[in-house]
């Protein structure tokens, strides 16, 4: 199995997405100590300026896309990592509440560009039957740059000091600026013209697509059952090792890395897609009840493989949810607005990042075992619903012009 694709866009996007999530990871890792222990904001603080800049990252996304089929997606995607970068050092500066605030509104702004740029990018510079695949390639080493990224911080964590933060940050804006860089290997990818008439926001107005939009990003709050609740329900309420936590978010990290691209195969077509989205759920789901299962007072050596079990069965319909995203956003986007689809479909995900926190604690862990079951419904019934969704959206789109006939001789 190949980490990287093979030569050509695909691989030159993947190359990119390393090099700027090896910052990510570390920013990730060590933004909270920085803005509590070095520029001195409360924890309350910290949490409302993320929420709010998360409000506005999500706001943005459409937009932003939109800028991305006008004006040219690699142009746009190198200009936004750019700002990013300039964003990304500004945070030195940084000494109250409303400067980080600022800053970061700023930052949110430009990630939404990157993100809307970079479907536009794909669909445009990849054809189509590879879409879905050099989407789930860039997940891969998504998660390779995190985890190196991550392993890089510990050290900045180990000496705990405003110097170390400062480094870990301008590091952080050299891999944008690298990112930007590398992404001159790959061909300009033309604008596309707007329509001549009706609405510019066209992603906005498709509510089947939106509906789908709704659905996945409800589904996509399974990423935080595997960050936010089952630490907790390990540390707080199984009979478990607390070491067994860091196991089961290896396991989620190494299955992603490996699996992901063949995971993906399949979804292409709208049809594989929504199939895919079903067996999600019905993972998703499984997992849940095996999570629950290893709870309460069940013995270290029956909780133990129940809950490494939930991990390794979340982990794949984590995979296939991904890949079933994916093939339904390019599927149902026009050819001239897969950028302004691609960052609707995105603020799907943002939403399910801001509600999970909440729902799945208050099921989880504050409801326990019957927490637990209740979201595996919820996962199992968006799954179920997401294939009449996707034919309700195919039934709307335009048909495809018929061929022109090649002129004799």
């Amino acid at each position: 199995m190949r980490l990287l694709p093979e030569p050509g866009p695909s691989r030159t996007l993947a190359l990119s997405t390393l090099v700027n999530t090896v910052g990510r990871g570390t920013w990730l890792t060590a933004s909270a100590l920085f803005l509590t222990r070095s520029v001195g904001l409360s924890v309350a603080q910290v949490g409302v300026a993320l929420t709010l800049t998360a409000l506005v990252s999500l706001v943005a996304s459409t937009p932003m896309g939109y800028l991305a089929d006008r004006l040219g997606p690699r142009g746009l995607q190198m200009a936004a990592l750019l700002a990013s970068a300039a964003c990304t050092v500004a945070l030195v500066t940084v000494r109250s509440f409303s400067g980080f605030l600022v800053v970061g509104m700023l930052m949110a702004v430009a990630d939404a560009g990157t993100r809307g740029a970079r479907g536009a990018l794909i669909a445009g510079a990849v054809p189509p039957d590879q879409r879905v695949r050099t989407r789930a390639y860039l997940r891969a080493v998504t998660n390779v740059g995190i985890s190196v990224g991550t392993v890089l911080a510990g050290f900045a964590l180990a000496a705990d000091t405003r110097g170390a933060y400062v480094t870990l940050i301008l590091l952080d804006a050299a891999t944008y600026v690298l990112a930007a860089a590398v992404l001159l290997r790959l061909p300009p990818v033309p604008p596309m013209p707007a329509p001549a008439h009706g609405p510019r926001l066209i992603a906005l107005r498709d509510r089947p697509f939106l509906a789908f939009t709704v659905l996945d990003g409800l589904m996509s709050m399974h990423f935080s059952l595997i960050n936010i609740a089952l630490p907790l329900w390990i540390a707080g309420h199984t009979t478990a090792p607390n070491w067994l936590i860091s196991v089961c978010l290896l396991v989620n990290t190494v299955v992603v890395i490996l699996f992901q691209v063949r995971a993906s195969r399949g979804t292409e077509d709208l049809t594989g897609a929504g199939r895919a989205a079903r067996r999600a759920g019905v993972l998703l789901a499984a997992a849940c009840a095996l999570f629950a299962a290893g709870g309460g007072g069940v013995p270290v050596a029956v909780a133990v493989p129940l809950l490494l079990a939930g991990a390794l069965v979340h982990v794949v319909g984590e995979l296939w949810h991904a890949a079933a995203g994916w093939g339904i956003s390019f599927g149902l986007a026009p050819a001239h607005a897969h950028g302004q689809y691609q960052g609707a479909y995105g603020m799907g995900m943002q939403l399910g990042s801001m509600v999970a926190p909440v729902v799945v604690t208050t099921l989880a862990i504050g409801w326990g075992v019957p927490g637990w079951l209740v979201l595996g419904v919820v996962f199992l019934l968006l799954g179920t619903l997401v294939p009449p969704v996707v034919r309700w959206a195919a039934r709307t789109r335009p048909p495809a012009p018929e061929p022109v006939p090649a002129a004799a001789g």
